[in-house]
């Protein structure tokens, strides 16, 4: 995948990924749960991509700026 589609995609996912969750008071989004979720679904190609720092350090960013967790970096 290029980077560039990914960046793009991610964040939708995350925001599908977060209203199948329970959200309780104080919930806060898994990257984590995020990524197993995306491997069972069959859309984990989207965290293979070239990048200077990893793609897992670019997808959690675009997860929390999705998610509005961006305070947590």
């Amino acid at each position: 995948m290029k980077r560039p589609e990914c960046k793009a995609a991610i964040p939708t996912l995350a925001r599908e990924w977060a209203g199948t969750q329970d959200q309780p008071v104080g919930w806060h989004p898994s990257f984590s749960e995020f990524v197993s979720w995306l491997k069972q679904n069959g859309q984990g190609h989207y965290l293979d991509f070239r990048s200077r720092m990893g793609s897992l350090y670019d997808a959690e960013q675009w997860f929390d700026d999705a998610l509005n967790q961006k305070w947590r970096n």
